[in-house]
């Protein structure tokens, strides 16, 4: 676009909070700032760089394995919440399913939506994970190879890839998955702290809804949240407040320096309550929460906005809970452009009232209508 539009705020700049205006098209172009104010007037609209999402299942009643076109939908719903750029997330399912729904991302990907939050790439949460940890996932658990990999790699890029560290040569294969441009995550795993550390040393730089579908931190075995606790820069977490207790985001906050957050959402996610699918799974949807029948817990309804609303309500400062759910994914997958609010940045913004609720959507210079 060649239009030039400007907001004004609160705007939180790399420099911290300012008064003043953006200008944009499809990138910022300007920050005329006060440098003498903190841009602390409560009346004054707030404006953060636009969320980022690196863990999405669904949306709007669809889910990522159903395949085809709906990753646009998805994409679309996601940008109404204020995710300006999302990883497109699967489920473990067999191969054939698996390959369907990376073609439907591929095909979005090449032929992106306006009006839809970017599709970086394909978080691959499945197959290779442990079945003693499933949580939601089928029980179609396989052991990666290289081969496969590349194999899956060929159809959609996947710039995210969960593994269970303790399943056959999965820490011997992580440099080889690093080299591909892959971050490899530990999730669904039933390993030990050992293990953990051990995959972080090969190489492995994050960690799958942290304290979910994992071992965890006993005091006399403690296991791969442990080693996210005592070694990780980088770990997902999801802020729902019903996946883990608010005192534990505090303490993940405290221990993790760039802990972001993910909504892990699923087709239910912006819809009423009911029953949809997850990749092969039935579940429901309950007043804000998903299940299966079991009365798991199977992803979330979680939106972005919505989460950067529960990290402040836990504790956390507007600024501190920003690049939770902007900066600190940006970074993690290496998007320089975006995650901040700086000359040359991708023009990816919202716009939220004094309670946090969103006004406005901005992707790429684009507004988004979010009714």
């Amino acid at each position: 676009m060649t239009d030039t539009r400007s907001l004004h705020g609160r705007i939180l700049t790399p420099l911290g909070w300012r008064r003043g205006q953006v200008q944009f098209d499809s990138h910022v172009r300007q920050l005329q700032v006060d440098d003498h104010s903190g841009g602390d007037d409560p009346q004054l609209p707030v404006i953060l760089p636009g969320f980022i999402d690196l863990h999405v299942h669904g949306a709007a009643g669809v889910d990522l394995m159903q395949g085809g076109d709906v990753a646009r939908t998805i994409a679309r719903t996601h940008a109404r919440f204020g995710t300006t750029t999302l990883l497109a997330t699967t489920m473990t399912a067999g191969l054939d399913e698996i390959e369907y729904a990376l073609q439907g991302v591929a095909a979005t990907m090449a032929a992106p939506d306006a009006d839809a939050a970017c599709i970086a790439g394909v978080h691959l949460e499945g197959p290779f994970i442990s079945p003693q940890r499933l949580g939601a996932q089928p029980n179609r658990t396989i052991e990666a190879t290289m081969a496969l990999v590349r194999q899956l790699h060929a159809l959609a890029p996947i710039r995210v890839m969960t593994l269970a560290p303790e399943i056959g040569e999965h820490t011997a294969l992580i440099p080889a998955l690093s080299a591909l441009g892959i971050r490899v995550q530990l999730g669904h795993s039933a390993g030990t702290y050992e293990e953990g550390v051990a995959a972080l040393q090969a190489g492995a730089s994050g960690f799958t809804h942290l304290f979910n579908g994992m071992t965890g931190v006993d005091h006399y075995r403690p296991g791969i949240a442990a080693a996210a606790l005592a070694h990780a820069q980088y770990a997902e977490i999801i802020p729902d407040l019903q996946h883990i207790h608010p005192g534990v985001i505090r303490l993940a906050a405290r221990a993790i320096p760039r802990l972001y957050a993910v909504t892990d959402a699923t087709a239910a996610t912006g819809m009423p309550d009911g029953e949809y699918a997850l990749g092969e799974q039935r579940v429901h949807k309950c007043g804000g929460c998903v299940r299966l029948a079991t009365g798991s817990l199977a992803g979330s309804a979680l939106t972005m906005d919505q989460a950067l609303r529960n990290l402040v309500q836990v504790g956390l400062d507007l600024a501190d809970a920003s690049q939770r759910v902007s900066t600190f994914p940006a970074d993690y997958l290496g998007l320089g452009d975006r995650g901040r609010i700086a000359p040359d940045a991708r023009a990816d913004l919202v716009v939220l009232d004094a309670e946090l609720r969103l006004q406005q959507v901005v992707v790429g210079g684009r507004l988004i209508d979010l009714d």
